[in-house]
């Protein structure tokens, strides 16, 4: 702690922290003891300590538990807005990615999905809908829509890999995609499923996915726990 910084000390000490889970130095599980005891060996006041604590307790890295102590619950996913899966990025990041198939089947188009996919309205497209977790947490909520006959797919499989992996791995080259980012409040059914609170904040993404040729091989529309993701951005100035 530099005490001479402008910077106050209960913020030091919560940046250091969530750094520290960041990197992986505290991992999913690991104990920090109770303010009391952070405060002694520490040196700090307990109050600076709690409100270093309360920080990360409010951004969903820290949980309190009664006769325990506070305890590490996970890191946040940080995720590069580039063309890349979520199963992949989790599983770069040691996040020990799992999914869970909700719904896959063929169903007709939608006006949005067939325009994003340039088909006509009511065409067979298959749907695939999944729950994305991170340490046994949910993370995403995954909704794709794909051209039928695209891609040879079962649950056994999606549960096994990200759906890109599984693109790429049947000869199908990805190479760009147009996507909108947004936010909203999450349904009572939608909170429900990512064990968050009714009205908490969403992320939303959807994206259309092209392959070398042009052709649209995907469009997607997800949802993300704002507790557990964000999206990061690699600004570039114009000369």
């Amino acid at each position: 702690m530099d005490r001479t910084s402008p910077v106050p000390l209960y913020f030091q000490l919560s940046q250091q922290l969530e750094a520290a889970i960041e990197c992986g130095t505290l991992t999913p599980g690991s104990l920090l003891g109770n303010e009391i005891e952070l405060a002694g060996r520490l040196g700090l006041s307990r109050p600076t300590v709690r409100q270093a604590i309360q920080a990360l307790v409010d951004k969903g890295l820290l949980v309190r538990r009664r006769g325990v102590g506070t305890q590490v619950v996970h890191s946040q996913v940080r995720r590069p807005l580039e063309l890349s899966s979520l199963y992949d990025d989790l599983e770069a990041a040691g996040q020990r990615p799992a999914t869970t198939v909700l719904a896959h089947r063929v169903e007709p188009a939608p006006a949005e999905v067939a325009a994003a996919l340039g088909v006509p309205e009511g065409t067979d497209v298959r749907y695939v809908e999944r729950l994305r977790l991170a340490h046994d947490e949910p993370v995403a909520r995954l909704r794709n829509h794909l051209p039928l006959g695209l891609l040879d797919l079962d649950g056994e499989v999606l549960e096994r890999s990200g759906l890109y992996r599984l693109m790429r791995g049947a000869g199908i080259t990805l190479h760009s995609a147009r996507q909108k980012v947004g936010a909203r409040a999450a349904t009572a059914q939608e909170a429900d499923l990512l064990t968050e609170a009714e009205g908490a904040p969403l992320l939303t993404m959807e994206r259309t996915t092209f392959d070398d040729t042009g052709r649209a091989v995907e469009f997607g529309s997800h949802i993300y726990r704002a507790s557990r993701y964000a999206f990061e951005f690699q600004l570039l100035v114009r000369p």
